[in-house]
C-alpha cells in the first residue's frame, strides 16, 4: 500500500455512487476524495452484514482488513490498500477500487481448449453433458494466493474474487470470511497441489509467523481474538513443516459455490 493510496482510503471524503447487486452483503461503489486526489473505493458497512451462523456478527469488515495486513506484511499475494474506517453508513471496509482487464484467470472450459499454462482443478461435465474443466492461469500471483489462501484459511475464493489488474498485477478481493479457528478452505485456487513451496515462498512464510509474534500479532487484535491469531500462526507453522502445497480435506466441500 503506498502513503498515497493509504491516505487517500483512510481520510478520504466518501460519496456513494451506486451498489454492487451481486454481492451478499452490502457492497456499496463509491468515489473518494482528499486533498485534489480522487479514485474509486468498494465501501461494506457493518451494519450491511449479513448474519452468518459460523461467523461471529459484525466481524466481516474487520477479516478483509486483516487479511490485508496479513498479506502486506508477509508479502504474499497483493490486496487492494484495505482499511477499517467511518463511512456514510457507519464504520466499514473500504478498499481502493481497482481497474482491470478483461484477461480471464480462473475459467471453465472444454479441455481440448485449455491454454498450455493452465493449471486444471476440477474435471466435470456441462449442461449438455459436454467434458469441462474448471481451471486457472498458472502465474506467480496467483500461486502466492493460494498461499494467502491457507493460511488465511479462506473460506470463499471464487474465481471472481482473483481479478487481473491494469497494471500488471494480480490481485484478490472479497476476504470477509477467513481466519475462522475451524479448517474451512475452500478456493478454487487448487492447481499446485503436492508442489514443493519455493525458497522465496518459504522465506515469505517465515517472514510471516515472525512477525505474528511482535507487531503484527498484535495490531491483528483490533480484528482477531487470540485463538483466531493463533490459529493462523499455526496454520502458518504446518505449511512450513509440509513444504508443499497442501491437498483438500475430506471433511467439507474444498471448492466454493458458485463458482464465480
Amino acid at each position: 500500500m503506498t502513503e498515497t493510496s493509504r491516505e487517500l482510503v483512510t481520510r478520504g471524503k466518501i460519496d456513494v455512487e451506486g451498489r454492487l447487486v451481486d454481492a451478499s452483503n452490502v457492497t456499496l461503489f463509491c468515489t473518494i476524495e482528499l486533498d485534489g486526489v480522487t479514485g474509486n473505493v468498494v465501501y461494506k458497512p457493518v451494519s450491511g452484514e449479513r448474519p452468518l451462523w459460523d461467523f461471529p456478527d459484525g466481524t466481516l469488515a474487520g477479516r478483509e482488513v486483516a487479511t490485508a495486513m496479513v498479506a502486506d506484511a508477509s508479502g504474499l499475494g497483493a490486496i487492494p490498500p484495505t482499511v477499517l474506517r467511518d463511512g456514510p453508513f457507519g464504520p466499514g471496509m473500504v478498499q481502493l477500487w481497482i481497474e482491470t482487464t478483461e484477461e480471464e484467470l480462473v475459467d471453465v472450459r472444454p479441455p481440448e481448449g485449455l491454454p498450455d499454462d493452465w493449471r486444471v482443478v476440477l474435471h466435470a461435465h456441462d449442461r449438455d453433458g459436454e467434458p469441462a474443466v474448471l481451471a486457472h492461469a498458472d502465474r506467480q500471483g496467483m500461486r502466492e494466493l493460494a498461499l494467502l489462501d491457507i493460511v488465511v484459511n479462506n473460506t470463499d475464493r471464487k474465481g471472481g474474487h482473483v481479478l487481473a489488474g491494469a497494471d500488471g498485477r494480480i490481485y484478490g478481493v472479497d476476504h470477509g470470511i477467513c481466519l475462522h479457528t475451524d479448517p474451512k478452505l475452500r478456493t478454487v485456487l487448487w492447481g499446485w497441489i503436492g508442489e514443493r513451496l519455493t525458497e522465496a515462498e518459504v522465506g515469505k512464510l517465515r517472514g510471516l509467523r515472525e512477525q505474528l509474534d511482535g507487531e503484527l500479532g498484535d495490531a491483528l487484535g483490533e480484528h482477531l481474538t487470540g485463538f483466531e491469531i493463533r490459529a493462523l500462526a499455526e496454520r502458518t507453522e504446518l505449511l512450513l513443516a509440509a513444504g508443499v502445497f497442501p491437498e483438500p480435506g475430506d471433511d467439507w466441500r474444498a471448492i466454493p459455490w458458485p463458482l464465480f
